[in-house]
């Protein structure tokens, strides 16, 4: 039998240079152990009051957290930072899909990080109600304002809470406070049950709008219009300027239709252009004399104490309601319950008072 030839043929290979491994192992290795070793909830407020974005985010994580164990770790940072807080202007902006929001709050946002003040931005985004997932692309779309050292914007899942802002976004707003943001931002989902959520935790609500489709009807409208007050016809440029004016002189029309605000403010109508940059310093000229008549006539002060009323009322709602469902006998009689309804063997309002019956026992 001939013996295999040791020669290299044309389909021989040499060893070519080994590659380095694409991630440093030494490395990888820190990060896991930096991962895994959690800080304490001091530690957490140290850096919050240092202004260390990194302690914010991370406790703002916390206190997103659906695990019933972070909860007294969640709640001792924000006692920690309550003292602290308190000290800054929150401004919420709602708007329909396309009015520009993300672009105008960009652009306010480096309006006010010129002028010397420290902005942070809470960006409620949708979930699916298939999917549960959301995007979070409100960082993509502020692509300067996130590179602004006084700016910090956190994107949060609206998830299944009252029109995506409840409990964790009040207090999220108490952490960056205690960071140093002088201005709190709060940008909604969108027109909906959203506005009356974002309108119990600010001193200011901005509705954003836009000429020439159809909103001039929608100015007659009560609910949101009565919430607002500001309203500001944004994308006034180019060949929309016209439209943009038509659009305002409308608007305020339909302002006059309103009863007078409790806050003795009358609200205003405004236009800029959230792209070209113009018109932004007369929105904050708006804001800044709404809050010198508020402070002034005491109603902005009136207001927080009234917002912490409605708020601990509910979270208490919140509590009772979770907990009333995380409660394992009521789990398994709920499903029963369920079945029986389903089965039109029991009144959904009977079932639900022997529910309720059983829990409070």
């Amino acid at each position: 039998m001939a013996k295999h030839s040791k020669t290299p043929t044309a389909l021989y290979e040499k060893d070519g240079v080994k590659q380095p491994d694409s991630v440093n192992q030494s490395v990888a290795q820190n990060v896991k152990q930096f991962r895994r070793k959690q800080p304490s909830a001091n530690e957490l407020v140290e850096g919050i009051l240092k202004g260390d974005k990194i302690a914010l985010s991370r406790a703002i994580t916390l206190i997103e957290s659906t695990n019933t164990e972070h909860l007294d770790k969640a709640n001792e940072v924000i006692q920690g930072c309550l003292p602290h807080a308190n000290q800054s202007v929150r401004i919420g902006i709602t708007g329909v899909p396309g009015v520009g929001k993300s672009t105008f709050i960009e652009a306010f946002g480096k309006y006010l990080t010129a002028i010397g003040k420290k902005v942070a931005v809470l960006a409620v985004d949708p979930s699916s109600s298939i999917s549960h997932g959301s995007i979070l692309g409100d960082k993509t779309r502020m692509e300067e304002l996130v590179k602004d050292e006084n700016a910090y914007i956190r994107p949060s899942a609206s998830g299944d809470s009252l029109g995506g802002v409840a409990r964790k976004t009040r207090e999220t707003i108490i952490l960056c406070e205690a960071c140093g943001f002088d201005t709190i931002i709060i940008e909604t989902v969108g027109v909906g049950q959203s506005e009356t959520a974002v309108h119990s935790m600010v001193d200011f609500f901005l509705l954003l709008k836009i000429a020439g489709a159809g909103d001039e009807l929608q100015g007659i409208k009560r609910g949101i219009m009565e919430m607002a007050d500001t309203i500001v016809i944004n994308k006034a440029d180019g060949d929309n300027i016209a439209k943009a004016k038509l659009a305002k002189t409308e608007f305020n029309r339909a302002l006059h239709l309103f009863p007078a605000k409790n806050s003795g403010w009358t609200p205003k109508v405004t236009t800029c252009s959230a792209y070209e940059k113009t018109g932004i310093d007369q929105v904050w000229q708006i804001i800044a004399d709404y809050f010198e008549l508020t402070k002034e006539n005491q109603y902005f002060e009136h207001k927080r104490q009234e917002q912490n009323q409605y708020w601990m009322l509910e979270t208490i709602n919140e509590q009772l309601k979770n907990r009333f469902y995380s409660h394992p006998e009521i789990k398994i009689l709920l499903e029963q319950n369920k079945k029986a309804v389903q089965n039109n063997e029991i009144s959904p309002f009977a079932a639900a008072q022997i529910l309720l019956e059983k829990y409070f026992k």
